[in-house]
């Protein structure tokens, strides 16, 4: 038994490192870009509004990636489905750094976005299959600490390389060790719970989205909603322009950057407190309790007017924000049975994309209004707060609950 326990342990150490580096990967990618937002505004002149923009049209990707691919998922397999988001994600990003031209930039965002929109919930799905019940929401929620792990790479990248060799370069970098996540992943096996349903008739495309609308689902669905588009509205809106943000508090590029990167070493202990809370006391204890604390943090964050509190709300913000997101990833396929999971994961991230779209937008919208970075961050404390109340008034508590085949 006890070697058994072993090999069991150590396959699901390996998934969780074959899945986490795609997901290390994700996350330098999408860091990198608020990095590189600030130096395209200055290498190719672009407004505010433009600026908001290739966020925004990245999170359209992702939303549109979210939908099709959690759909596929069910059909085709949540390895099939892990392997064509990250080539997709890849080849993308690679050709993003020979382009000059905004419209094609944009175009090839939205490419990145569709793989990076389909791979995160399939992955937390193929995650959460994989694993018993007392060990599912602590394993996702390590997943999504390799996020943290990609964002301070970028971090480093970002301060290093883009004021020596520009962003081009930066882009170059993250494409390379993407790659050799894709040839891990090959070798991984399926879901053991999809692998028992694979050859069951499936549901068409329409019984899929309509059933998670079913009347034992509906209130899951409602309340999952909520919460991804305010996290993925205030999550976006807030880091996609944080070291934007920075500049605008008077800080030059160079010192941005490494303000920034000492905000994301925050990110870690963000996801291992909420990898450690989660068994022990549960889903909607550590959703409510981190975006509290990312609304209070972005408050402080928008308010700040001298070095020392932006830095350490910034930490926070940090902090609570990312520990937040692990449990969101731990607390979404838990909602639906194997058959429609896919389906139910991917809708839930493709509305909270939608979100995604009109965070980064607003800001810029606002920010060439002039209208002060206090009341912007008031905005995404207002968003944060809101679904932290669809958690705790309408969620439904998971813990060590087994997950439902049909």
């Amino acid at each position: 038994m006890a070697t058994n326990a072993k090999a069991f342990d150590k396959n699901n150490n390996k998934l969780l490192g074959v899945a986490g580096l795609g997901w290390l990967f994700d996350a330098m990618d999408v860091g990198m870009l608020s990095f590189i937002l600030v130096a395209l505004a200055a290498d190719w002149g672009l407004t505010s509004e433009q600026v908001g923009w290739i966020g925004s049209v990245n999170s359209i990707g992702m939303a549109a990636g979210a939908l099709l691919f959690g759909l596929m998922a069910d059909r085709i397999g949540r390895k099939n489905v892990f392997i064509i988001t990250l080539l997709l994600f890849s080849i993308g990003s690679g050709l993003s750094a020979f382009t000059g031209s905004l419209t094609v930039f944009l175009i090839l965002r939205f490419l990145i976005g569709m793989g990076l929109g389909g791979e995160l919930p399939v992955a937390s799905t193929l995650v959460s299959e994989s694993v018993p019940a007392e060990k599912r929401g602590k394993v996702v929620v390590l997943l999504e600490s390799f996020w943290a792990g990609g964002w301070l790479l970028a971090a480093l990248i970002s301060y290093f390389v883009i004021p020596e060799y520009g962003w081009k370069a930066a882009l170059l970098i993250s494409v390379i060790p993407a790659l050799y996540a894709l040839y891990l992943r090959l070798k991984l096996p399926d879901s053991p719970r999809y692998e028992r349903i694979k050859d069951v008739k499936k549901p068409s495309v329409w019984e899929n989205l309509s059933g998670v609308w079913a009347a034992e689902y509906r209130k899951q669905t409602i309340t999952l909603w909520v919460l991804w588009f305010c996290v993925v509205f205030s999550y976006y809106g807030m880091f996609l322009w944080l070291p934007s943000v920075m500049v605008l508090k008077g800080f030059t590029l160079i010192k941005s950057f490494q303000y920034v990167l000492i905000m994301t070493l925050a990110q870690l202990p963000g996801y291992f407190t909420a990898a450690w809370f989660i068994e022990r006391l549960g889903r909607k204890f550590v959703l409510v309790t981190y975006l509290i604390g990312t609304a209070i943090s972005a408050y402080f964050f928008g308010e700040a007017e001298s070095l020392a509190l932006l830095i350490t709300s910034g930490i926070f913000l940090s902090f609570f924000n990312l520990g937040a997101w692990g449990a969101l990833y731990a607390y979404t396929p838990e909602q639906y049975p194997t058959i429609i999971r896919g389906a139910g994961a991917g809708m839930a991230a493709a509305v909270g994309r939608i979100g995604g779209v009109l965070g980064p937008l607003l800001v810029g919208y606002l920010v060439a209004q002039k209208t002060s970075i206090t009341s912007i961050f008031t905005i995404f404390c207002i968003a944060v707060l809101i679904g932290a109340a669809a958690v705790f008034f309408f969620g439904k508590e998971t813990k060590n609950t087994e997950l439902q085949e049909k």
